[in-house]
């Protein structure tokens, strides 16, 4: 099996099928889903595993568990962690394992409650796993987790590659700054800082009880929103479609990107709409008008960048160039950090 996020077809073949089977009268995971949850729908819970070799894994680890909560309009109550350690790893990295995780469990105002943590031959660097658990209040979960459907449009908040494009800025920065000013590199560090989705989730709430209300004067919002993570913008528009059970047409000029992710990834050989993008939600959306115009209202960059279609075909535009968009591959954090 190829390193980083199992292929699709794995996933249904080896993962959701026997879960299907083996609990028939149990609603579950799909492909594209950003949490579990409890029968009843009452708690929530996700999992965010840091397995490249990246110095403040457990900092992204917790952000994107928590953000996979968010997304879906839950509140998320407490964050654990899984560690695993190689056996020449000194206690001093276990210390700062923890200080990052605390430090985003506070930036993301989520308490740390606990986990396991273990050294053992199974791993050959520090395995960090992220585990945040929430509830839904009242019927916040309804709201946000609605079938994408075609004819909707594809919103994409904040710029893509923002998480991937702070790690590779600390990683690589001596090699980066051959090129680049130090400022330069040090602001794309501090993309880090960026990754909260929760000012998004309370733009995205207004709407969807907007249309719970059903005022006629403000019509029915339909939302659908995932969380870009693991695979890029790529992988995310890819399962929005696969969710919904239908084809997409994206504009690849349209999506939101920084210069300094361009800059970064074009001098490291990477593909940023194939780089982890936690920080940034893709969001299916009936009215995208008015939800640019909140996101506005609060300080939130975003654009509409396609709509999904009738069919099978996910195809890509580029000027007049036209392709396919392929199955999500693996991150390339993977590929340049493992």
């Amino acid at each position: 099996m190829r390193i980083g996020k199992i292929t699709e077809n794995a996933l249904k073949r080896s993962v959701l099928k026997i879960i299907r089977t083996e609990f028939k009268d149990v609603k579950s995971a799909a492909v594209g889903s950003d949490c579990a949850f409890s029968n009843d729908e009452r708690c929530f819970s996700a999992a965010s595993p840091m397995t490249a070799g990246v110095s403040d894994g457990a900092y992204y680890a917790v952000v994107k568990a928590v953000n996979a909560l968010v997304c879906q309009g839950i509140r998320a109550d407490h964050f654990t962690l899984t560690v695993l350690l190689p056996p020449d790893t000194e206690e001093p990295l276990l210390k700062t394992i923890v200080k990052d995780a605390c430090c985003a469990g506070k930036i993301m105002d989520v308490p740390y409650a606990g986990g396991h943590t273990e050294v053992t031959t199974a791993v050959t660097r520090p395995v960090v796993i992220a585990h945040a658990a929430g509830h839904a209040d009242g019927n916040a979960a309804s709201l946000f987790d609605v079938r994408p459907e075609a004819g909707q449009a594809l919103v994409v908040t904040k710029w893509i590659a923002l998480e991937g494009t702070a790690i590779l800025a600390r990683e690589k920065k001596e090699e980066l700054v051959s090129r680049y000013p130090v400022p330069f590199i040090e602001d794309a560090v501090a993309f880090k800082e960026r990754l909260d989705l929760r000012k998004e989730a309370e733009v995205l709430s207004e709407l969807a009880n907007r249309s719970e209300a059903g005022s006629p004067e403000d019509g029915k919002v339909r939302i659908s929103v995932h969380d870009i993570s693991s695979g890029g913008i790529f992988a995310a528009l890819w399962e929005m479609a696969e969710r919904g059970g239908c084809g997409l047409e994206a504009d690849l000029k349209a999506i939101p990107i920084r210069q300094e992710t361009i800059e970064v990834c074009e001098f490291l050989g990477v593909n940023p709409y194939l780089l982890t993008s936690a920080g940034s939600a893709l969001i299916a959306c009936d009215d995208e008008e008015a939800l640019l115009q909140k996101l506005s209202e609060r300080g939130i960059n975003a654009a509409v960048i396609g709509h999904l279609k009738e069919g099978n075909e996910r195809i890509l535009k580029n000027d007049d160039e036209m392709r396919f968009l392929d199955m999500p591959k693996a991150d390339e954090l993977v590929r340049v950090m493992t």
